[in-house]
């Protein structure tokens, strides 16, 4: 807390003599972006490129300053100062913005998309834009997406079926969506802070977690649970969020430069994100670790262990999930 405090003052105090500065020198707005991830990560560097858009195409007007690791603080503590205005920007996964937009869950389903295709189709489609709009009612701007993968299972004891998840106290983002899919598998759901989870597999707190490639390589996690099965369960897309009490100050110009910004650089995570994704898998096979590929109809018993999650969902997200499910 007194990290975050140090930050935020220091951000202040720089925007403060920034803008006491004689116009046409420092004339600038300066917006800062929190992000959990270190600043050699995909999406971390999609941040960067967003924030280098704003300033070129500003022409110096607009600087975004990107926190990366945690500097402004975890996920969930970040989204709070978003929405309050103390934070201008953040880059998080959906799972924690859900608590505002109910439709999100359908986004986390297990097995949802045909593939990758499918889901860029649907969030850059009108779905995804009907998401940013309802985004608005809790402070939040919605800029656009950023790839994250698919996620899958990694434990400190070897996984190759279904029935062996069942009694595992397994990682989970805090969502309830989430919770609810490893619940539907047998494993016990063990929400914590991204941060929190290297110590946690260390100490027997949890037997495992869920993630993507990158993710599972860059936090070190590979380390403390060394066996990973790909029955890759789920896509969660990240999402950038703005404060709509900072979003509203700025001129119609600047909001468009910004969204052009976050549009733009898009295609250009996703192409880091498909190159690292490659170079992650490759490093964390080369270091022994126990991978277990998920063959199809073991595939299948995972699919069909989510079924009753479906069931459980309330009639307006299966009515998301059947539009997803529509778009070709």
């Amino acid at each position: 807390m007194k990290k975050l405090f140090i930050v935020l003052l220091s951000v202040w105090l720089a925007t403060f003599i920034l803008a006491g500065s004689p116009a046409g020198v420092f004339a600038q707005k300066v917006l800062k972006l929190g992000e959990t991830h270190p600043q050699d990560y995909p999406t971390t560097k999609g941040d960067y490129e967003f924030a280098r858009l704003v300033k070129e195409r500003s022409n110096g007007k607009m600087v975004v300053e990107v926190y990366h690791n945690k500097q402004l603080g975890e996920e969930k503590a970040v989204i709070e100062q978003v929405q309050l205005g103390a934070i201008d920007f953040t880059r998080v996964s959906i799972s924690p913005v859900s608590a505002f937009v109910r439709d999100l869950d359908a986004f986390q389903l297990p097995y949802l998309y045909r593939d990758a295709t499918h889901m860029w189709k649907v969030l850059n489609g009108p779905i995804g834009q009907e998401i940013f709009k309802k985004l608005e009612a809790s402070n939040f701007i919605g800029l656009g997406w950023f790839e994250a993968g698919s996620r899958n299972f990694y434990t400190k004891k070897q996984v190759k079926t279904v029935a062996d998840l069942k009694g595992m106290k397994i990682r989970v983002q805090q969502a309830p969506l989430m919770v609810g899919l490893v619940e539907a598998l047998g494993a016990v759901a063990t929400p914590l802070a991204f941060g929190e989870v290297y110590s946690a597999l260390q100490t027997g707190v949890i037997d495992g977690a869920e993630n993507n490639w990158p993710s599972y390589l860059s936090t070190s996690h590979y380390e403390v649970a060394k066996f990973f099965i790909t029955d890759e369960h789920t896509r969660v897309p990240e999402i950038m969020i703005a404060s709509k009490k900072v979003f509203d100050k700025l001129s119609k110009e600047e909001q468009t430069t910004i969204k052009k910004a976050m549009q733009d650089a898009q295609p250009y995570q996703i192409k880091l994100w498909n190159e690292f994704e490659k170079v992650a898998e490759k490093t964390v096979r080369e270091k022994g670790n126990t991978i277990t590929e998920v063959t199809s109809q073991e595939k299948q018993k995972f699919m069909d262990a989510m079924k009753p999650l479906y069931d459980k969902q309330p009639p307006e997200i299966i009515a998301v999930v059947n539009r997803i499910r529509a778009v070709k």
